[in-house]
């Protein structure tokens, strides 16, 4: 029995919210039970250095959480003077997952920036950034193309992210603090609509897994992966 009593292959309750700030090119608060993490999109109409004079765009992401979206206060990283490495990682997974669905030609020299910030932490934060910074750089790119600035849809396809793990010794779609913070293998996987894989990030928390356990967590992964992406086209009105 799962601690939240969802079934094995159940997500935890999704919704996203569009529009939710006004001067943001692209805005969406995603709430995966209780994890709920704000994303904003903001168009730059310069590519970053690397890329000037390439005729290509680029995707980027910043992730960071409040100091009270978890149980005890976490100082403010920018009151410490550094990002720490966990969160550098996830602002890069980030980015990464999302240009993985953008067409850089299409967008053109000019850079896209996803920020992510988790304002309640409970399980699977750059899961949700990952399915709720996709949202946010979808109306970013509807506001490009009404605007005639992008003729062709930059956007090659729908993405999503969803954890998956070995709990209790069976595996489990969508895990929570309460799983992942004991879970035997704990794995996060990226999506695109289509099916095909953009990042899988597996590990042997507390016991190794064999390949069968691995392919019954992408199996769930894609499952989850799906349902989120009717989420996606639901908050979208598609």
């Amino acid at each position: 029995m799962r601690p939240s009593g969802r079934k094995l292959s159940e997500l935890r309750p999704v919704s996203i919210e569009t529009g939710v700030m006004k001067h943001a090119e692209g805005s969406c608060l995603i709430k995966m039970g209780a994890t709920h993490v704000l994303c904003s999109a903001t168009i730059e109409d310069r590519p970053p250095p690397f890329l000037k004079n390439t005729g290509l765009g680029w995707v980027t992401a910043e992730y960071g959480m409040l100091p009270r979206a978890t149980n005890s206060r976490t100082r403010r990283e920018a009151a410490a003077g550094k990002q720490s490495g966990r969160t550098q990682e996830i602002q890069r997974l980030i980015g990464r997952s999302l240009r993985a669905g953008v067409d850089r030609n299409a967008l053109g020299e000019r850079q896209i920036v996803i920020d992510c910030d988790v304002i309640q932490a409970d399980g699977g934060t750059r899961c949700a950034s990952i399915t709720g910074g996709w949202v946010a750089l979808r109306l970013a790119m509807n506001k490009l193309m009404a605007s005639g600035v992008v003729v062709s849809d930059p956007m090659v396809d729908h993405i999503a992210a969803v954890s998956c793990g070995i709990y209790a010794g069976q595996a489990v779609l969508d895990l929570d603090y309460a799983e992942d913070s004991t879970a035997g293998t704990d794995g996060n996987f990226v999506l695109l609509g289509s099916g095909r894989l953009i990042e899988v990030q597996m590990s042997a928390e507390g016991a190794s897994f064999s390949r069968d356990e691995m392919a019954e967590l992408l199996d769930l992964a894609q499952a989850g992966t799906d349902a989120l992406i009717a989420a996606q086209k639901a908050a979208l009105g598609l």
